[in-house]
């Protein structure tokens, strides 16, 4: 089982209708955030079955095609990964996890984030210790912050917010949108689980956030206090 059977099997899919699509909606053009980015036009579940065929395939190989140019690979690297991760012991899952921060520089979009980010970084760290987080937060890489954030869906989904609050407050002032959308959608999955801690988060914070952060954490809101949100009447 190599890399090279696993692309393979991966370009057996390979649109160039889809890919253009995808160029076009993850923003590879000259000065957007995927600046580059090379597609084949591989749909995600097609993606999600080659994973399940290469499941048992050696770290070695999984890093060729993390590293490589083309995002259908990367991404296909990170699912591997994921399967690996939820199967096997700590002492592997640790192994992985630090596979994943020596290689953030390949998880370089946003769906790559959104997809590995809880389900690897943020599962492993509902039980250790989150100064990492602090540090990807802290960082001039884009993908490095939105990882910091998203990984706390995990800790969301267990019902602890307090990190995910801590870094909405760090990350309150990012210029990047993808970091405004990231910390909003954040916000907005501890609301829906207890809404109060929300407000109480917002409370001093809302009329300073960037308005795509603000609309993204009370988009569960009843209509009347959303629109009072956005009005600054709080």
């Amino acid at each position: 089982m190599t890399a090279a059977l696993a692309r393979k099997a991966l370009h057996r899919y390979a649109s160039s209708r889809k890919a253009g699509i995808l160029r076009s909606f993850f923003k590879t053009g000259a000065g957007q955030y995927g600046e580059g980015d090379i597609f084949i036009g591989v749909k995600v579940p097609e993606t999600r079955t080659i994973a399940g065929t290469f499941q048992a395939l050696p770290v070695p190989e999984i890093l060729k095609l993390l590293h490589s140019a083309i995002h259908e690979e990367r991404l296909l690297a990170l699912l591997i990964l994921i399967r690996q991760y939820e199967k096997n012991n700590p002492q592997a899952k640790r192994t992985i996890v630090n596979l994943y921060l020596d290689n953030t520089r390949y998880i370089n979009n946003w769906d790559l984030v959104d997809l590995s980010a809880p389900r690897i970084l943020g599962d492993w760290l509902t039980l250790a210790p989150k100064d990492i987080l602090y540090t990807l937060a802290g960082s001039l890489c884009l993908w490095e912050r939105r990882i910091a954030i998203v990984s706390t869906y995990a800790f969301i989904r267990r019902q602890q917010f307090a990190d995910t609050f801590r870094l909405a407050d760090i990350l309150i002032n990012d210029r990047q949108d993808l970091i405004h959308k990231a910390t909003g959608w954040m916000l907005r999955e501890a609301g829906k689980r207890e809404q109060r801690a929300l407000e109480d988060f917002l409370a001093p914070r809302y009329k300073k956030m960037p308005r795509t952060m603000l609309r993204y954490a009370i988009e569960r809101f009843e209509e009347k206090k959303r629109k009072e949100y956005l009005k600054g009447l709080i």
